[in-house]
Order: structure tokens, then sequence, then C-alpha cells
């Protein structure tokens, strides 16, 4: 009983530290399915600021059950400035479903001018078509 005892108090210890960390991160994103109305899990989202005329990565991650990145700025570096964009896999994810779509990917691009607010970028998506915007 004590070793479930002490499994359970670390696994929750655990998710109280990511959702710490997710708090705490300036960017996150989330995926839904225009079609279906439903979270879309598994899709490949990067990170990228643009330095000079290049881009250079952050970040990337995949999106979780409920269509999520709640951290996809790097941990323990400071917001900065500028402009960045995000790109949206959806190309992968819809080979994988044996779905054709239009779009291989779904570069979102922004600027930061006040790096003490945090940056929601929420993306409604279906196969032909997608909106975007500035979320909380």
């Amino acid at each position: 009983m004590k070793t479930l005892s002490r499994i359970l108090l670390g696994a929750t210890l655990m998710g109280a530290s990511l959702l710490a960390a997710a708090a705490d991160n300036p960017l996150s994103v989330h995926i839904l399915d225009l079609q279906s109305g439903q979270p879309t899990a598994g899709v490949g989202v990067t990170l990228e600021q643009r330095s000079g005329a290049e881009w250079r990565v952050l970040g990337s991650a995949v999106t979780d059950a409920q269509g999520r990145v709640r951290a996809l700025h790097p941990a323990g570096q400071a917001l900065a400035k500028g402009a960045y964009r995000i790109v949206f896999k959806t190309g992968e994810h819809y080979a994988r479903l044996r779905q054709p779509t239009f779009f291989d990917q779904i570069p979102v691009e922004f600027k930061v001018e006040d790096t003490s607010q945090h940056y929601h970028i929420p993306l409604l998506l279906s196969p032909y078509g997608y909106s975007t915007y500035r979320g909380n």
C-alpha cells in the first residue's frame, strides 16, 4: 500500500509540475477539427523566430489528446520581441487518416511586442480550409 501511495504521489507531483511549467510558458496552441468539432491530436507543430532573412527553429512538439501544445516556447528562455512563425504539419496528420488535404502545412506568422503577455494561437482545421486567431 505504501508503494502505491508513493507512485500516486509521484504521478500527482509530476503532473502538477508539468502544469506549472505550461502555465509559465508564454506560447500555446490548440487545434480543433472543423468537421467534427473534436480536438486534433498528433499534429506536429514547430516554432520559429525570424533572424534577419532566415527563420530559426526554437522548438517543436506534437498536439496532445486535447489537440493542445501547452508549452511551445523553449523552457527557461525569455520570450523576445520580434517576428515568429508557427508551422502546423497538417499534411502528415491527414496522411495518417488517409484523407486528402489541400494544405501540407500551415504557417502562421505573428509578432510579439509585449513579452509579458501569453500568446495562444488556436487553429480551426479542415482538409480544405483553416482559420486562426489570437486566443487567450
